[in-house]
């Protein structure tokens, strides 16, 4: 089903376009220098929507001075004060995310929407399992995506009626079945964009993990506009897997894409030091293209002419494929350099 289309400062989510990556700062927005350097360096990982908590009066006064510094649309996160949510809006945010759960009662969602709406603002509604309203958890006994979903449709009902309908929702849930099942059936009967993840997915391996089954799944079956991989610790890591993501999903094609083989004994080449140092040489090519990097003659030679370009290692050696065929012979000490070479050369005439 289409989304409809919401406009995040110069985003837009829903209706077709492309799912852009998001991060949250771990760093007070009180704290100008770090939450500053934190935006940066998100900015450069290619976060597209950057959101941040406002937990106070000083925090949405400092979005004064740093959304003027931002490239990318700042998000203000809103809990149990809805002051914050009116002051955000005031000073500069993008966009203001909700939780109805726990921001009050009517008339103070009834504010902020009045709010929202005069500036041209939209909100996104944040369902989360850890703060589902108490009557529909005595309804299901525990927390449930059926439950989820109601809070969720609730909440957007609500919005409409107090005449905001530039909403997204997120539905999220620590278990990865849940939170697909809930999006899946909200999306079935809502057209309002989905900004989809695994919150509370935990960090390093086991979040990114989590992260991706979940987002991966609901991708592949048409259902996301936004997404964010939510990592302990890790801001810069939730974009660099978030992009990853859509790519492993066919969402988006940029940047260099390696495709390397597990190694087993018959490897003999030091195939992980190569594919680390072109890598990180390359981090900041925006251009498709995919680099081979195969450790011996069996799968080798048919990746690396598959690729864009590629090498089979094997004896020492390293068999370099360019463009679907074999095009020259370097010792192994030499296959990152002049792998690095041919892909910046390859780059600059675009034959990418």
């Amino acid at each position: 089903m289409k989304t409809r289309v919401i406009n995040v400062g110069s985003v837009k989510i829903g209706g077709g376009n492309p799912v852009s990556v998001q991060s949250m700062l771990n760093v007070p927005l009180t704290d100008i220098e770090r939450a500053l350097a934190q935006i940066k360096s998100l900015e450069e990982a290619g976060c597209e929507i950057i959101r941040a908590t406002v937990p106070d009066k000083a925090c949405a006064e400092a979005l004064k001075i740093i959304i003027p510094e931002m490239k990318t649309p700042m998000v203000a996160d809103i809990h149990f004060d809805y002051r914050m949510a009116i002051a955000s809006a005031e000073n500069g945010a993008a966009k203001i995310r909700i939780n109805p759960g726990n921001i009050g009662g009517d008339d103070k969602i009834k504010e902020v929407c009045a709010c929202l709406k005069a500036n041209g603002i939209p909100a996104r509604i944040g369902i989360n399992g850890g703060s589902v309203e108490k009557d529909i958890l005595a309804k299901y006994g525990k927390v449930t995506a059926e439950g989820l979903v109601e809070s969720a449709a609730r909440s957007v009902e609500k919005f409409e009626q107090f005449g905001l309908y530039d909403v997204a929702v997120s539905i999220k849930a620590s278990d990865v079945v849940m939170t697909v099942e809930a999006n899946r059936n909200f999306s079935a009967k809502y057209d309002n964009p989905l900004h989809i993840g695994i919150t509370e997915a935990g960090e390093g391996t086991q979040g990114i993990i989590w992260g991706s089954v979940g987002i991966g799944t609901m991708l592949m079956e048409g259902i996301g506009d936004t997404i964010r991989v939510s990592l302990t610790g890790g801001t810069v890591e939730e974009v660099i897997a978030g992009r990853e993501i859509l790519k492993a999903c066919g969402l988006r094609k940029e940047g260099i894409h390696i495709v390397s083989c597990p190694t087993c004994g018959r490897t003999t080449t030091d195939t992980l030091s190569i594919i680390r140092k072109i890598r990180e040489k390359t981090s900041k090519i925006k251009k498709p293209l995919t680099v081979a990097v195969m450790g011996c003659v069996v799968n080798g030679p048919g990746e690396s002419s598959n690729a864009d370009i590629g090498v089979a290692c094997s004896g020492g050696k390293g068999v370099i494929f360019k463009g679907g065929k074999i095009y020259k012979t370097v010792p192994d000490s030499l296959v990152a350099d002049i792998l690095l070479e041919e892909i910046f050369e390859m780059v600059k005439e675009g034959n990418v």
